[in-house]
């Protein structure tokens, strides 16, 4: 329960976090151009994950951004359920902020919902489904 507790604070922590705004100015026109340059990252604190995911993942396995984004919004859509509804209460307990519109980074992406595939078969919990 711990280590869900600390994890899910982490998550939030990474995808709250953003990176600065550069600004540049063009010379010849002396206008200014705002890029916006968000990255987001997840940690996941589980020893058990890291070793699951070693064992359990393979680049032939991986799958297109999109696949993980639809998956991971029914993943999250499924824990915030849980939790709302005070299932699996040792294994789910915090809320997952995640927004579907929003393009977390192929990374983000497929850690996200590798966790949900292990939370699945080591707690046999269905997320993804």
């Amino acid at each position: 329960m711990k280590k869900l507790l600390i994890f899910g604070m982490l998550v939030f922590a990474g995808w709250a976090c953003t990176q600065q705004r550069e600004i540049s100015q063009s010379q010849s026109e002396l206008s200014s151009v705002s890029i916006d340059s968000t990255e987001y990252q997840i940690i996941i604190i589980d020893p058990e994950f890291e070793r699951w995911f070693l064992l359990n993942y393979s680049p032939a396995l991986d799958r297109s951004n999109e696949y993980y984004r639809t998956f991971n919004s029914i993943g999250v859509s499924n824990w915030n359920d849980y939790l709302n509804r005070g299932r699996y209460s040792r294994v789910i307990g915090s809320y997952i902020h995640y927004n579907s519109a929003l393009d977390y980074g192929m990374d983000v992406n497929r850690q996200l919902y590798w966790y949900f595939k292990y939370i699945e078969d080591n707690y046999r919990i269905r997320l993804l489904r």
